[in-house]
């Protein structure tokens, strides 16, 4: 007696979608949820100091703090891009032994604490870190509570997103146009700038929009390897922190401009995430 697994019952016409009650079951827990995750943004919409907003905006504190969270998180997905890129690919093309433990490596810092990833920096880029006396000593250059110790810090645990985006990419790509490209001649180097990096411009996009959102929006590690010093580290997180505990209308401003931010990055990339069909 042979037994063979159930065939797939296809129905004729077109899919129709369930009707019925809602299950409330379903839909109170629903409701709650959105709840949850709304009201504090609303909160903060509704406390905000609309009359002054402009006022408060044009404080010398406030630019100080935007204009530096805005260059290096730049500098930070520069240097994401620069480096992160390359992994991708290496991740997704070659096939080397122990792939899937660097790919666990570099996916670390999503799910590693901010503040531990920045005690992880200072043992290896502080001035007696493991790299960071050698930095010292033979260059003069000194990471921990300076500008360019916050670039470092930003892109530490922005460049998983980037890395994840590109490879996903780079793996949804057709690769038939890499094979064509090489068997006409071209080296590995031409195939990847002239074929396989216009392929996955839209994932390296998306990837390098996320990887700036998340360095803009950066504390635990800043705070943790760069400090918080006025004009030199002091971020807009940082700025907010300080901020609710001597001034909350302020504090509220800057919240305000990192939410704004937010929804333009969800605008920007509703259309490979956030909407549903």
């Amino acid at each position: 007696m042979s037994s063979s697994a159930p065939e797939r019952l296809d129905l004729p016409g077109p899919r129709r979608e369930v009707s019925g009650r809602l299950p409330w079951m379903l839909v109170l827990p629903a409701v709650v949820g959105l709840v949850f995750l709304v009201l504090p943004l609303a909160g903060l919409l509704i406390r905000a100091p609309w009359p002054t907003l402009l006022e408060r905006l044009a404080e010398p504190q406030v630019l100080e703090a935007l204009r530096l969270s805005l260059v290096s998180a730049t500098v930070a997905t520069v240097v994401c891009l620069l480096l992160g890129v390359p992994l991708a690919w290496l991740l997704a093309r070659v096939e080397f032994p122990g792939r899937r433990l660097v790919r666990a490596l570099v996916t670390v810092p999503l799910v590693l604490p901010p503040v531990v990833g920045g005690v992880a920096l200072l043992l290896v880029l502080g001035r007696r870190g493991l790299v960071g006396q050698w930095l010292e000593a033979s260059f003069g250059i000194t990471l921990p509570f300076t500008t360019a110790g916050v670039i470092v810090a930003e892109a530490f645990v922005a460049m998983p997103f980037l890395v994840i985006s590109v490879e996903g990419a780079l793996r949804g790509a057709d690769r038939r146009f890499e094979e064509a490209a090489a068997t006409l001649g071209a080296s590995r180097w031409t195939v990847f700038r002239r074929v396989t990096l216009p392929m996955v411009m839209p994932g390296v996009v998306a990837g390098a929009v996320l990887c700036w959102a998340r360095a803009l929006g950066e504390f635990g590690a800043t705070i943790t390897f760069a400090g918080n010093f006025p004009g030199t580290t002091r971020t807009m997180p940082l700025a907010v922190y300080l901020a609710l505990e001597t001034e909350p209308e302020a504090a509220i401003v800057l919240s305000l401009v990192l939410l704004a931010v937010s929804v333009v990055i969800l605008a920007s990339l509703r259309d490979r995430w956030v909407s549903a069909p």
